[in-house]
This record gives structure tokens, C-alpha cells and sequence, in this order.
């Protein structure tokens, strides 16, 4: 029975196991119902979205507010880190411009040196000398001015980097926000040299003492030159530069002897004293060996017998003769042959017993020769023209030869231009007058090369001087900048606080950053020196300065542009400009001293500079703080604490996070130095501070 009633309360109803009454659903299906959502369902849906929502953009708004101190830290970094950066474009732009403006002046000088020595060049190269002493003086000048410059900047580097950031971070704030940064400089202090612009600066009373006596030296050799080439000259003309007669021409019309052996020259320049001493040795040859009587009479023969003893003993003359420099000497022995009888009885001719002689019944008798018809008796030892006036032997009457007849052979040729000797003896006399012109322009030549060596020497010590001082550019932040931020409280949006969702309250926060400089690759068109052009150029059209790539600065604007490889771009300068003066008729001293002037460059081994422009960037906070000298993260949290909100003093800030920057720049505006222009006037190389420095004003 109860079994039945049991069973029969599990099937009545509808089935509810609360038996036949209906009972309130629970469970999942208040919000499901015949496999639908409930009305409930959607209503606890639509509700849970926006609670969900409010509170995901009061969540959004709470971590933007807490990342937007974060980029403010990121972008202080970088701001200081750019102060940086501006500070080593114009470090470098100043070294190089003093290093380009001493080179220039050096090579100035050095051409100059050269074009002392270079007679249609040397007053050009006097000028050139006291315009490269100038701009070594300029350089000097503009090196000192520079130094101070360049040590004030350094100074107020650390101050001027967190002046940067601050100003930055203050322009950030909102009416409902503000924000407090500084970036720090690491390290602190500065390891900058610059040897070339703390030094004494190139000393130029050596190249100015060194210059002048070369100049004298050049100026005495230049008139000692002028007076040898005349004498040069002259001796040319007798020989073959007349339009005339001349040896040249004597020597075609009276032998017949080829071009090869009677050459013409059109210059004295490439003409030698030699060429003429070939020729007459040539000359004396032929009509030595063509010479015959014209006739058989006896005077005709003794006539023939007198030329042809001249013809042999000016053969003898001119083969024994030299003429050419050796051991720093000039040399000529070519004499002067006898054009009378009066010179005749000075000369072997007089004394030289070659005449034939014969035992007449009236004693020893001279002849013209074996042949003469008055050669009756025995034949006798041969006799000098001597011995007819010393008593030692007597006249033949029937030739009547003496020394009269071998007197007349030179005598008309000498005395009129139809003859080779009258050309023949100009010529041996102007050669005397350029032997000693010549010799005298050799010892002045040997004095000029010693002066151009001292001068070499003087030039090779000042290029030491500016080859060797060398900067190291290691300004105050060159490891990084450590930026600190932090804002004030916040509160949410009235519209956030709803019945989903309680108002946000954020407290102060705070960031850590730190940026360094990246070296950005160095083009033609972007470096360092690229960019001080833009800026200069456009300066130049304010102005009215003229350029410096063009003008009267070309020299110095060559250097200045090829300053990253300043040992290829100072090579080049010197080759370009001592050849211009070369070609305008160097000597051998001139060359020599340009080639040493060359080697001295050359020996340099002037390394490349670096031009890349360097670039903040942001790096990891870490590595910079541990070469801060700051203790690390325990320290930089306390100088965020410490960042007093709201202000815009950077040295309030400094202040408080205990960091000293000693003295700092108060001008809006400040010159490191005034680069002069060789041309005249001088271009101000300026940073403009005004924004930097106006956060603190």
C-alpha cells in the first residue's frame, strides 16, 4: 500500500519534486527557460556590461595618467641628451674651424715660401707669405676666444641639459595636471681637451724670420739670375740666335758639315754653352782636313800652310777646351784664339818648332814647307817661328814665311761678321762674363737652398704643432642623461563616478628614463659640418657675409669642407696651388723645397674625423645610472620624492635633488667665438639659449 502511494506522489503533478504544488524555480533556470534566456538573464547581463565598462575606462584613465609621467621622463632624457648633442656639433665645428683656418694659413705660407723662389712669382709670393702669417695669427686669436667659449659652455652644460628637460616637462601640464622633471648629466664633470686651443698657439716668428731671409736670398739670386741669363743670352746670340750670321750660319756657308753636327737652336733657355763648343770643335775639324791651296803659285801655298797650322792648333784649342758645371762650379776653358800676329807670337803657334828647315849656303833657313822652292840644301831639324826673330835661323827669300803669314790667317775672319771667328770670339767672351755671372748664381743658389731648408724646418715645426693637438670631445653627459618625472594627484572625470563605478584617485607618480647619443652615419650631405653650412649659408644671405665654399675663402673653405679627412683635402690644397706657381717657370730650389713642403704633409698620417652627427636616443636607465656615481635605484627614487611638484626653476630642482651644477650660462644668447674671415670681418659661431634658459625666468 504504501509502495502505491509512493508512486503515485511521483506521478502526480507536473512533475515538480515538490509534488503536485508549484513551487518558485531556482537555479540555472531563473535565466534560462525552455532553452531560451530569460528576461532576468538579460537584465543581470546588461548590467554586469557596464560595470564592467565604467570600471575599464576608469582603468584606462588611471593607467594613461600613470604612463603619461613616463613619456614626460622619456621625452626629458631626450631634451637633455640634445643639449648634449648641440654641445658636440659645435665643439667640432670649432675645432674644426681652427684646425682648417691653421692649415690654411700654413699652406698659404708654404706656397708662398715656394713662390719666393719662383722670380715671375715672388712678389705674389711675398704677399702669400704675409697673408698666411696673418691667418695664423687669426687662427690664434680665434683658438683663444674659443677655448674660453668652449670652457664656459662645458661649464654650463649639466645646467643647461636639466634647464632643457625641466622647461619640457612644465610645458606638458595641463589645468587639471602638472608635471616636474629634470634630466641629469652622467657624469657630471667634463674630460673635453682641446691641446689646439688651450696651447700657446703656433708660433710664427720662426716662419716670419725664416720667410724674410728667404726672401732676401731669393731677391739677391732672382737679380744674380736675371744678369746670368743675359750673359746666357748673349753667347747665344753669337753662336746660333742671331737672324743673321752667327757661328751657325758661318759654319753652313763655309763647310759642309750636317744639321746633327751644326744644329740651330731657337731658345737661349734650351741652349748650352756646349752645343757652341761642339761646333766650333766640328768647324776646325772640316776645314782642317779639307784645307788646299787654291793654287800652285808659292804664295798660294805658304798662305794654305799658315791656315792649316791655325786650323790644327784651334782643333788642339777646342778639344783640350770644356766647357759644364761640376762640384756646385762653372767651368769653361774654351780660350780666346789669337786674331793677329801680335796674339799669334802669345801662343804655341810662336814657339811650337814644326816649320821645315834646310842648310842653305847662307845658313838655316826657314820654309812654309818641304815643298817650298827655295828648300835648296840639306834638309834640317825642324824650327819655331821663334827662330826667325831670335837670329836663330833666317827668312827664306823665296817664300818669305814668317809669322806674319799664320798672324793674317785669323786676322780678317776675326775682324769682320763673314768670318766664323769674329762670331767665334763673341761667343767666348760673353761665355766668360756667364761663367761668372753663373758661378755667382750658384753660391747664391747654395745660400737660397739653406735658407729654404730652414724655412722647410720652420714650416715642418708649426705643421707639428697643429697636426698634433688634437681634441677629445667628452663633455659633461657623454654616457647618457637620467631623466626624473613625476606629476600630482588626479582625479577621475565626474562623468566616470556612477552607480557602476566609485571616482578614481590617483596619487603622485613618478618616472625614470635615460637617453645617450647614437652616432647617426656621416654622409656628404648629413654630418656635422653640413649642418653648420645650412645654417651659415642662410646667415650669409641675412648678412651680405660672403660664403665661405666660394670667394676670397676659397682655400679655407676647401679645407673646412674636407675637414673628415683633413690629410687627403690638405694634399690636395698644397699639390693644386704649388703647381699653379710651378708652372710659371720653378727652378730646382723652388721644387725641391715645394717637394719637401709635400713630404711634411705627407708624413702627417692625419687620421679621419669623425662627422656623424649624434642622435638622442632612449637606452636603458640602468646602464646609465651605474656610471652616474649615484648609488642606483634607491637613490633615484629619493630625488623623485624629492622633486618638488609645480615648479619651473630648474635650480630649484637641482636644489632638491641634491645635484650641483656650479656655474650656469644666464644670457639668452651666447658666442662661443668669432671665427675671423681672412678676407676681413668674422662670423659669430653662436647657441641660441633663450628657450633653455627661459624655463627658469
Amino acid at each position: 500500500m504504501r509502495g502505491d502511494r509512493a508512486g503515485s506522489r511521483a506521478t502526480t503533478g507536473s512533475g515538480s519534486p515538490c509534488g503536485g504544488e508549484r513551487v518558485p524555480r531556482c537555479g540555472i533556470d531563473l535565466f534560462i527557460e525552455d532553452g531560451a534566456y530569460t528576461t532576468l538573464a538579460a537584465a543581470v547581463t546588461i548590467l554586469v556590461v557596464l560595470a564592467l565598462l565604467f570600471s575599464s575606462v576608469t582603468a584606462v584613465w588611471s593607467m594613461s595618467r600613470a604612463g603619461d609621467v613616463q613619456v614626460s621622463a622619456d621625452a626629458a632624457a631626450l631634451a637633455g641628451a640634445n643639449v648634449v648633442a648641440s654641445y658636440s656639433t659645435a665643439a667640432t665645428v670649432v675645432d674644426a674651424s681652427v684646425a682648417s683656418l691653421g692649415f690654411a694659413g700654413l699652406v698659404t705660407t708654404g706656397v708662398g715660401l715656394v713662390g719666393l723662389l719662383v722670380p715671375p712669382a715672388s712678389a705674389a709670393g711675398a704677399e702669400a707669405v704675409d697673408a698666411g702669417m696673418r691667418i695664423l695669427d687669426a687662427r690664434n686669436r680665434f683658438a683663444a676666444s674659443a677655448s674660453k667659449g668652449l670652457k664656459a659652455l662645458e661649464g654650463s652644460l649639466p645646467y643647461l641639459v636639466g634647464a632643457n628637460a625641466a622647461r619640457l616637462c612644465a610645458g606638458q601640464s595641463t589645468e587639471e595636471l602638472s608635471y616636474t622633471g629634470i634630466a641629469l648629466a652622467v657624469p657630471r664633470d667634463s674630460a673635453s681637451e682641446f691641446p689646439a686651443l688651450e696651447g700657446a698657439g703656433v708660433d710664427t716668428s720662426g716662419l716670419e724670420e725664416a720667410s724674410s731671409d728667404l726672401e732676401a736670398a731669393a731677391s739677391e739670386l732672382a737679380r744674380a739670375s736675371e744678369e746670368t741669363a743675359a750673359a746666357k743670352e748673349r753667347a747665344w746670340i753669337a753662336d746660333c740666335g742671331r737672324a743673321g750670321r752667327s757661328m751657325q750660319e758661318r759654319a753652313a756657308s763655309l763647310t759642309g758639315l750636317p744639321a746633327a753636327q751644326n744644329p740651330d737652336y731657337a731658345s737661349s733657355i734650351t741652349w748650352e754653352p756646349a752645343v757652341a763648343l761642339e761646333r766650333a770643335r766640328a768647324y776646325y775639324r772640316w776645314r782642317r782636313d779639307h784645307e788646299r791651296p787654291e793654287d800652285g803659285s808659292v804664295e798660294e801655298r805658304a798662305d794654305s800652310a799658315a791656315r792649316l797650322a791655325f786650323y790644327r792648333f784651334a782643333c788642339e784649342q777646342m778639344e783640350r777646351a770644356e766647357v759644364g758645371e761640376s762640384g756646385g762650379r762653372f767651368e769653361s776653358t774654351v780660350p780666346l784664339l789669337p786674331r793677329n800676329t801680335e796674339e799669334v807670337r802669345r801662343t804655341e803657334l810662336f814657339t811650337e818648332a814644326v816649320w821645315p828647315a834646310s842648310m842653305e849656303p847662307e845658313g838655316l833657313t826657314l820654309h812654309y814647307g818641304a815643298d817650298c822652292p827655295g828648300a835648296t840644301g840639306g834638309a834640317a831639324a825642324s824650327l819655331p817661328l821663334s827662330a826667325l826673330e831670335g837670329g836663330g835661323a833666317r827668312q827664306c827669300p823665296t817664300c818669305r814665311f814668317d809669322v806674319g803669314d799664320v798672324g793674317k790667317a785669323p786676322a780678317a775672319s776675326t775682324s769682320i761678321d763673314n768670318g766664323f771667328e769674329y762670331h767665334l770670339r763673341e761667343f767666348t767672351l760673353a761665355l766668360e762674363d756667364y761663367a761668372g755671372c753663373r758661378n755667382r748664381e750658384l753660391e747664391l743658389e747654395e745660400r737660397a737652398r739653406e735658407e729654404a731648408g730652414s724655412a722647410g724646418d720652420a714650416f715642418g715645426e708649426a705643421l707639428e704643432v697643429l697636426a698634433s693637438k688634437r681634441p677629445r670631445i667628452a663633455p659633461p653627459g657623454r654616457f647618457g642623461c637620467v631623466a626624473l618625472a613625476v606629476s600630482g594627484e588626479a582625479s577621475s572625470p565626474e562623468e566616470l563616478d556612477t552607480a557602476f563605478n566609485d571616482a578614481a584617485e590617483l596619487g603622485r607618480r613618478g618616472a625614470v628614463s635615460a637617453a645617450a647619443l647614437a652616432p647617426d652615419a656621416a654622409t656628404r650631405e648629413n654630418n656635422v659640418l653640413s649642418s653648420f653650412f645650412s645654417s651659415l649659408e642662410e646667415r650669409a644671405g641675412e648678412d651680405g657675409v660672403v660664403g665661405l665654399v666660394g670667394g676670397v675663402m676659397d682655400l679655407w673653405g676647401s679645407l673646412l669642407v674636407s675637414y673628415g679627412d683633413l690629410g687627403a683635402g690638405l694634399e690636395q690644397a698644397m699639390d693644386g696651388l704649388v703647381g699653379d706657381v710651378e708652372a710659371m717657370g720653378a727652378g730646382p730650389i723652388a721644387r725641391w723645397l715645394s717637394d719637401r713642403l709635400a713630404d711634411l704633409i705627407g708624413a702627417l698620417g692625419l687620421e679621419p674625423v669623425d662627422l656623424s652627427l649624434k642622435k638622442p636616443v632612449l637606452t636603458d636607465s640602468a646602464q646609465v645610472i651605474e656610471r652616474s656615481g649615484m648609488a642606483g635605484l634607491a637613490d633615484v627614487q629619493g630625488m623623485l620624492r624629492a622633486l618638488p611638484l609645480g615648479t619651473t626653476d630648474p635650480e630649484a630642482i637641482f636644489q632638491a635633488v641634491g645635484y650641483q651644477v656650479g656655474e650656469y650660462l644666464a644670457s639668452m644668447e651666447f658666442t662661443i667665438a668669432e671665427i675671423p674671415l681672412p678676407g676681413g670681418g668674422s662670423i659669430p659661431l653662436t647657441i641660441r639659449l633663450r628657450d633653455v634658459a627661459g624655463a627658469g625666468s
